[in-house]
């Protein structure tokens, strides 16, 4: 599966995208989420307020209870914001 990261997601990781083999027992976004934090430091950093991070699953907004299943690329995003 492709991870695309954006934004200070891209930064704090310090990779624009990559492919991973997601392990057993991870079935939704906020899963997923969860197990890269334990990844290291900047993936923590990345994800330190998982909330506020947006996810995509094959180009279309997704909730963090979303199953993954099937995906081929997940986008991860912060909120846009704007003035």
């Amino acid at each position: 599966m492709k991870l695309k990261y954006f934004a200070w997601v891209r930064e704090q990781i310090g990779a624009a995208e990559e492919e991973i083999e997601v392990p057993a027992g991870v079935a939704t976004v906020g899963e997923l989420i969860a197990w890269l934090k334990s990844r290291g430091p900047e993936f923590e950093a990345a994800f330190a307020k998982a909330e506020v991070i947006r996810a995509a699953i094959d180009q279309t907004h997704a909730k963090h209870t979303a199953p993954i299943a099937g995906a081929r690329e997940i986008a991860f995003f912060p909120p846009v914001t704007g003035g």
